[in-house]
């Protein structure tokens, strides 16, 4: 295992500056997308940090929306902050930089990463920035990452519709507030999680990968339809297909590992939204814990 693990949270992600010995005092610990996670590494004395991350640039101080935090201990500087709503390669950038940072810190050699949702995007455009300048990443663990796009990226461009909801009224409220949702909270993020920029944006990552071990977990709670397949089943914004990089090749993604939950959902936000046990979103499932922990033993 390596010297640390490091959480990072994905688009529209709100996510304090956390350690083994700090969280935030109040609230929920490490945000809403990466408490649960923690807390679980935390309890087999693993050292677990988390990157910081907030809508647009800043530090990060609190959260005040649904299940935030606040009073957070160790505030870091702007340029090692993630911009959640932003694009791709400038969170990797921001990433790489928290990443060079705790490694000056605290004299971490290595580290690994498991990231939600965006935050797999951003640990791969890290990974590729890191090259010969910080520390070694030996293993990766993605949990409903858009490898090849999201609903709310094929809305906006136009390659999914209510339509192909198939009459799923969970899907079709989703689809049909995704562009209102984009407009609203991106600046730049929405526009880079589709299937035509993904597929293009993965062609010139080829090689960065190599010699990182790659663990792709996908969920898939809505499953009316079979078709459009970049569409069914998903899990309230990846499909499964996407989430498990199953269609990502392998000059870009060599060495992978791919799980899939089917009754899970995106977040505890689609979980709460649908009546669903926050236990069955992917970052608070504990069975999904257990394939975490075996990627990073592994």
């Amino acid at each position: 295992m390596a010297d640390a693990i490091v959480l990072v949270s994905g688009g529209a992600a709100v996510t304090p500056f956390t350690g083994p010995d700090h969280a935030a005092g109040s609230g929920l610990a490490a945000g809403n997308t990466l408490t649960a996670l923690r807390a679980h590494l935390l309890g087999r004395d693993i050292p677990v940090f988390t990157a910081p991350a907030r809508l647009g640039a800043g530090e990060v101080h609190e959260d005040t929306g649904w299940q935030g935090f606040a009073d957070v201990p160790i505030v870091l500087p702007a340029e090692v902050t993630v911009n959640a709503v932003g694009g791709i390669d400038a969170g990797g950038t921001s990433l790489a930089a928290f990443l060079r940072w705790l490694s000056d810190e605290h004299g971490f050699a290595s580290v690994d990463l498991v990231a939600h949702s965006m935050g797999g995007l951003f640990s791969r455009a890290a990974i590729r920035e890191l090259r010969g300048s910080g520390p070694s990443i030996g293993r990766l663990v993605t949990l409903g990452t858009p490898w090849e796009g999201s609903l709310l990226g094929d809305v906006l461009t136009g390659e999914v519709s209510v339509h192909d909801a198939h009459g799923d009224e969970g899907t079709t409220t989703i689809l049909e507030r995704s562009s209102g949702y984009a407009a609203e909270n991106s600046q730049g993020a929405a526009d880079e999680v589709s299937r035509r920029f993904l597929r293009e944006w993965n062609t010139t990552q080829a090689g960065f990968l190599d010699g990182v071990a790659v663990t792709a977990i996908g969920a898939g709670h809505f499953h009316t339809a079979a078709e459009p397949r970049q569409l069914w089943p998903h899990d309230g914004l990846v499909a499964l297909r996407s989430a498990r990089a199953d269609d990502v090749p392998v000059d870009v993604l060599p060495r992978v590992v791919r799980r899939s939950f089917e009754d899970d959902v995106h977040s505890i936000f689609f979980a709460d939204a649908f009546d669903l046990p926050w236990e069955r979103a992917l970052t608070w499932d504990h069975e999904v814990f257990a394939v975490v922990d075996e990627a990073l033993a592994s």
